[in-house]
């Protein structure tokens, strides 16, 4: 803990420094690389592992169950509807739910009472609904078209606080990187996208929009009248912000990450509450990519949309300037230092002599 804190400290003072701006080609590279792969993959899987509620279908609950393996209830319906392809989702101890594919009215009377006796449950036990595929298009609809308003006044609100589109645009690119990277992450592993996983999703880009207004907040304040300093260079100032602000962002993840865990994994994967698993795997995810991104993607990003502009240029041109003179003068001091020993070692040895 004493390192971690030294080490904090030595980030904080530029005592050490990460190179998230100085390698900023080979973060921003990686990064395209994962958004790429993130796009490909539902193309080539076929899309993604949509939920009842966005591809329509028929749902039962089973209530004071004795028995929540998906064997029990996935086969209870396949030996009345052999083509039916049944999700079952442990909702408690004593609880399960059973997803399929739109079913008429007589298939699921059949699979309820397939249902009934496969568990032992009274008729009251298991209920029944349906959700129609147009329901499901127009929540995706409404969903849709309110993340692209939330992005466009995150975006406005950004440039009007920071008085530059730039660093708007930077935390727009690094908000979409997280957006697509997460749901990348749901294609190649088959998890369902449910509303409650699109919550969670949602929860997460104001998140990384959070962590992202801090760190820039940091950085604005570090090149404020850059300009005026002959000892830094602009792009150090911007890496010197993201490095003070690392073990802050680092410690914020974890504090966040750390109760989704424990609803993941204790709470889905131990003790069988699957009805979380939705919110809790999009926060779990999406937390640790979106920390990624503010310290890779858009701080760097923001480097080098600024790093064409003419003031820039010419500060960075004096500051190593500047140091080369520096770099002279000492190398100049040291060869004098070294003639003038040298004058005295050989008046010494004609004296000697």
């Amino acid at each position: 803990m004493a390192s971690f804190s030294n080490w904090g400290n030595d980030l904080h003072s530029g005592k050490r420094s990460i190179p998230f701006v100085g390698r900023r080609k080979l973060w921003l590279t990686i990064s395209l690389a994962f958004v790429i792969l993130s796009v490909l993959v539902p193309v080539f899987r076929g899309g993604f592992n949509l939920g009842i509620e966005f591809r329509g279908g028929s749902e039962f609950q089973i209530a004071d169950v004795k028995d929540t393996s998906a064997e029990l209830g996935q086969n209870a319906i396949r030996e009345v509807l052999p083509e039916a392809e049944p999700r079952l989702t442990p909702t408690s101890d004593t609880a399960v739910r059973i997803q399929t594919e739109q079913l008429t009215d007589d298939q699921m009377q059949q699979a309820r009472e397939a249902l009934v006796a496969a568990y032992q449950v009274e008729n009251g036990d298991v209920t029944s609904s349906f959700v129609g595929p147009a329901w499901g298009q127009d929540v995706t609809e409404k969903m849709a078209r309110a993340l692209v308003i939330f992005v466009a006044l995150a975006a406005i609100g950004m440039a009007l606080y920071f008085r530059t589109w730039k660093m708007s645009v930077a935390a727009m690119v690094g908000l979409l990187q997280v957006m697509i990277v997460t749901m990348g992450i749901y294609s190649a592993t088959g998890f369902e996208v449910t509303p409650v996983a699109v919550i969670g999703f949602l929860t997460v880009l104001s998140f990384a929009l959070y962590d992202t207004v801090v760190v820039f907040d940091k950085i604005r304040e570090n090149t404020q009248d850059f300009q005026r300093n002959t000892r830094q260079k602009f792009s150090d100032m911007v890496n010197l912000g993201v490095n003070q602000t690392t073990v802050r962002s680092i410690n914020t993840s974890v504090v966040s990450v750390l109760p989704v865990a424990a609803i993941l994994f204790i709470g889905v994967f131990v003790l069988g509450a699957g009805t979380l698993t939705d919110i809790a795997l999009s926060l779990f995810v999406g937390t640790i990519i979106a920390a990624l991104s503010t310290l890779f993607v858009a701080s760097p990003l923001y480097s080098l949309l600024r790093s064409t502009e003419p003031a820039v240029k010419a500060q960075e041109r004096k500051v190593e300037k500047t140091q080369a003179d520096a770099r002279d003068k000492g190398t100049g001091n040291t060869t004098t230092q070294a003639k003038v020993r040298s004058n005295k070692s050989s008046k010494k040895a004609e004296a000697r002599a």
